[in-house]
């Protein structure tokens, strides 16, 4: 696959966020899906979100697509939840429901502002990143988990996929190099580039002949809700907005990432999750041999892209840069081990999941 170094341009994350009052909203839920409730706005990169809640339980969450996003992308998310609820339906995924026409998907116009609307299944529980210890319970369940979801959306397919691009792709990773410059220290920039080049070298060639289809390629904490009293156990898992069709191991890359541990053994936890996920649908070999790329690849893309995220929108930065303390502790980490050393690790945790079982 060749270098994609084109000029950064992503207009959803360049843009300022809608303007849409809590009024507003109210008014939407209780018009178009009969949904009335106290609602508290939630923090979100490029749509609104208002958690309605009722009292009683059975809360719901109204999304409001970015006026510049694409309807057909926006058609691309529902289609994919609305497969995972049919194939899988005990998956702890967010549910989409129907408005009271039917629809799922409502086009609306807010003070001149062309928006979607949609509702969403809303479970109490904690997110992942509020949870200080993490189980290797849960580590491994987020591996099946995620898992179960790939196999799911296998085979599933969507006109938006064709031209839909991503900033957060891993296909395209070397666009992060017009970024590097809202690093502004010069050894962070060092190691950045460091991995930056690894990925360029040994996982970009393999992209375009690995098994690939729609992931959902963006499984960190802030996208999981786990169970309050069993924190071991996922309850949800959220946000499908920056799916892509792209091969299957980036998905893992991305979720391995945010599991990657202290820096004297950083990959020991995230090994656990990749060794769930290899028991429920076997990685390929040449799928291991780039895996830890990807999962550095991931973390570097989350300092860069954050970065310049930040000098756009100051006043959303704590947000923006909500992941970026563990990426950089966990970039530190990775960067005491050698490419063999990792590649390693991660082919032993696959054996060690295919052997006969006593």
């Amino acid at each position: 696959m060749p270098l994609n170094t084109a000029p950064v341009h992503d207009h959803l994350l360049e843009a300022a966020p809608a303007q849409v009052s809590d009024a507003q909203a109210a008014a939407i839920a209780d018009e178009y899906f009969g949904q009335r409730g106290t609602l508290n706005r939630l923090a979100g990169e490029r749509d609104l979100n208002f958690h309605i809640a009722h009292g009683h339980g059975d809360d719901r969450l109204l999304k409001l697509s970015h006026p510049l996003e694409d309807p057909q992308v926006v058609d691309f998310q529902t289609r994919a939840l609305l497969r995972v609820e049919a194939l899988a339906p005990t998956l702890a995924v967010q549910r989409v429901y129907p408005s009271l026409n039917g629809e799922h998907q409502i086009p609306i116009t807010v003070d001149g502002q062309p928006m979607i609307a949609r509702l969403f299944s809303f479970v109490d529980g904690v997110p992942l990143h509020r949870v200080q210890q993490r189980s290797r319970a849960l580590r491994e369940n987020l591996g099946d988990d995620l898992a179960r979801l790939g196999l799911a959306l296998k085979g599933f397919e969507h006109p938006a996929t064709a031209d839909h691009e991503l900033l957060w792709d891993l296909k395209h990773a070397s666009r992060l190099r017009n970024l590097l410059v809202y690093i502004q220290d010069r050894e962070q920039r060092a190691l950045v580039e460091r991995f930056l080049d690894n990925f360029e070298r040994h996982a970009l060639p393999r992209q375009a002949t690995l098994r690939a289809q729609v992931i959902h390629n963006d499984l960190n904490p802030h996208n999981v809700i786990v169970d309050a009293e069993h924190p071991d156990r996922v309850r949800n898992i959220l946000d499908f907005g920056d799916m892509v069709h792209a091969p299957l191991v980036n998905d893992l890359g991305v979720a391995a990432a945010y599991q990657v541990g202290e820096p004297d053994a950083p990959l020991a936890t995230a090994c656990e999750m990749i060794a769930a996920y290899h028991r429920r649908c076997p990685l390929l070999a040449e799928e291991q041999e780039i895996l830890a790329d990807l999962i550095a690849t991931r973390l570097i893309m989350t300092l860069s892209i954050t970065a310049w995220r930040a000098s756009l929108h100051p006043e959303n930065r704590d947000y923006i840069l909500r992941n970026t303390g563990h990426a950089w502790q966990a970039v530190q980490g990775l960067a005491r081990l050698s490419r063999e050393q990792a590649q390693e690790q991660i082919f032993a945790a696959c054996a060690k999941q295919e052997e006969p079982r006593p």
